[in-house]
């Protein structure tokens, strides 16, 4: 059949093309519709895992390597891998990962502190990154990381996939369109209920067979091995590798705020918790209540608590907006729209798909990124801007100060806090863009 050479076809055909040349400028290479893309997963413990079935979802995706510092962790997922027809290989340190030419992209789901590290290097070998949040665990790498991103022309998309949800979306939509009224006060939460117990206070020991500690541990701190430390998932409860709750839980629901905002950053925070209900060997808070001052005259809170887990609506998380017009309740279920009295405002109430859905939506539009070189919703900058916002309510509770933040120079007008806003590596690891 000859090829319709109308107007219409000619632009189209030129926008493909021009599409086209720009992936082969940023990647050496031009995606074809049908071309199988490498994928290697750092970091399969826990996350890793639970977003593995979702990359595999995708056709043109090829699991070509597994990567982790546990044996079990390492062996678990590969299975997984070769169940679904792929045949991985299995690997402890994820320099061979990054050193291999035949890996297009990389997934790194590891412990906070390794994110930035990886996510670099990974960039600077001309991998395509999909990094779990919190981006980062200092501010210092999270700019190192958009930085190689930008200068290595490489996609980084990151794991605040509420963003790719079709009714947050919508409600961002609502919430910027004025229709609350003016906007004052928005309140985020994460309430949950653990044994107190929690991960208990285990004894320092020797590392048991099936780990490398000293590679689990990489740029943190030296400390002999222990169980709570290393176990999934509690490693966020100290500071040499994560920042809590607030970090963990609150960049999904700050990052939704900041998107609402206009990507907007907070001017001032402060915050005040601490060991409340837990008594295991945490260093970080398991109660929390975090106040964050933003342009417009907008009050944000983000409060958590693991002792109890009830709230007045029955919610266990999620976003409550105030406004002059009406009041809007978001979260992962859905989202609800209450007018005032007397405001013309009409009540809203809208059902979210199903979580499932949207993280794997959010791989195939990864994958789109990878093919087109654009950038998604998710990208490491709005991720590094969010997620900078949490290491900064945690810097005003570590220093016991209202911290107030210099937006030009990504750090707080105050001195004592910056200690807490950024990470010292250890030798001999040095992140270098």
């Amino acid at each position: 059949m000859p090829m319709n050479n109308s107007p219409q076809n000619r632009r189209a055909f030129l926008k493909t093309s021009g599409v086209a040349v720009a992936a082969c400028l940023a990647t050496g290479r031009v995606w074809g519709a049908n071309d199988r893309i490498r994928a290697a997963f750092i970091g399969v413990g826990n996350r890793g895992k639970q977003l593995l079935p979702h990359a595999m979802a995708q056709p043109e995706i090829e699991i070509a390597a597994i990567c982790d510092v546990k044996d079990a962790a390492r062996e678990g997922a590969a299975g997984l891998a070769e169940e679904k027809g792929h045949k991985p290989r299995m690997v402890k340190d994820f320099r061979e990962v990054l050193a291999d030419p035949s890996v297009d992209l990389v997934c790194v789901a590891t412990p906070d502190h390794w994110h930035a590290y990886i996510t670099v290097e990974a960039c600077k070998a001309g991998k395509d990154v999909y990094v779990e949040k919190p981006l980062c665990a200092g501010i210092n790498e999270g700019l190192k990381m958009v930085e190689a991103a930008r200068k290595y022309n490489r996609i980084v998309e990151t794991g605040t996939w509420q963003r790719s949800m079709s009714h947050f979306l919508e409600a961002v939509a609502f919430i910027k369109s004025g229709k609350l009224g003016k906007l004052f006060h928005v309140r985020t939460f994460n309430y949950m209920f653990k044994p107190a117990a929690g991960e208990g206070n285990p004894p320092d020991s020797d590392p048991p067979p099936g780990i490398d500690w000293d590679m689990w541990l990489g740029p943190a701190p030296k400390r002999p091995y222990n169980p709570a430390r290393a176990a999934y998932g509690s490693y966020r409860n100290y500071w040499d590798y994560g920042g809590g709750v607030m970090t963990d839980w609150g960049v999904h629901w700050i990052d939704i705020v900041q998107m609402s905002l206009g990507e907007a950053m907070p001017l001032a925070a402060s915050s005040f918790g601490g060991k409340y209900w837990m008594q295991d060997n945490r260093d970080v808070p398991d109660t929390l209540l975090a106040t964050f001052e933003y342009p417009g005259n907008v009050l944000v809170s983000f409060e958590t608590r693991a002792g109890n887990d009830r709230s007045l609506g029955g919610q266990l998380q999620g976003i409550t907006y105030y406004g002059s017009q009406g009041t809007m309740f978001l979260n992962r279920d859905g989202y609800r729209v209450i007018p005032e009295p007397k405001s013309d405002l009409q009540p809203v109430e809208v059902k979210a798909p199903l979580i499932s859905e949207t993280v794997r939506r959010q791989w195939t539009d990864f994958l789109e990124c990878v093919r087109t070189r654009r950038r998604s919703a998710s990208d490491v900058e709005n991720c590094f801007r969010s997620t900078s916002s949490c290491i900064l309510a945690n810097a005003a509770l570590r220093s016991g100060l209202r911290v107030t933040w210099d937006s030009k120079h990504f750090t707080t007008r105050e001195e004592p806090p910056r200690a807490f806003l950024t990470r010292q590596y250890r030798a001999p690891w040095k992140l270098v863009v």
